[in-house]
């Protein structure tokens, strides 16, 4: 029996050093977004995870210019900044990357509500993952609340951050691979 082999199209080679550098830009952008003081009470536990975002999408569109060195200092730092313990954003980060770069092929030529569902599935894993590492770490239940708001906004903000971030790609970087939408 022949065994079916998916393959994905070629990732055309960046040009500029500005296309190369965009998706670790673009982590250090979303991971300075996530730490910048608001005024509303309550925000910091409910701020979005814009560095998993970022990661989900360059992960499927242009994994080679992510590696998972910058993944790591980016959840490192992202930590740091926010007073949480240290590694466990890091740990998320390139766990989401392992789970969408074995599953990449399915993402890579479908619509952006095939990758949204996606996120979904991933961000909905990745919170709770999240909150039992922060109840395990705390050695309490922490309020479940929370971490349902925080993975409600992280899903209804993908769209925007998808777009921009692929806006900031078509413009740096070039179009996606063919059939990419």
């Amino acid at each position: 029996m022949a065994e079916r082999v998916f393959s994905l199209p070629a990732l055309p080679r960046v040009p500029s050093g500005a296309g190369r550098l965009l998706p670790a830009a673009t982590m250090v952008v979303a991971a300075l977004i996530a730490v910048v003081p608001v005024r509303a009470p309550g925000y910091a536990a409910l701020t979005p995870a814009f560095s998993l975002m970022a990661a989900y999408h360059w992960t499927i569109y242009r994994p080679d210019l992510l590696p998972p060195a910058i993944l790591f200092a980016v959840g490192v730092a992202e930590d740091l900044l926010t007073g949480g313990p240290v590694g466990v954003t890091a740990l998320l980060l390139l766990v989401a990357r392992a789970a969408v770069l074995n599953n990449r092929r399915y993402f890579v030529n479908r619509g952006f509500a095939f990758v949204w569902a996606g996120f979904t599935i991933l961000a909905s894993i990745g919170m709770l993952g999240l909150w039992a590492v922060h109840c395990a770490l705390d050695l309490t239940i922490l309020d479940f609340r929370s971490t349902l708001f925080r993975t409600a906004l992280t899903i209804a903000g993908f769209p925007v951050a998808s777009f921009l971030v692929g806006r900031a790609q078509r413009a740096l970087i070039g179009p996606r691979p063919i059939g990419a939408r």
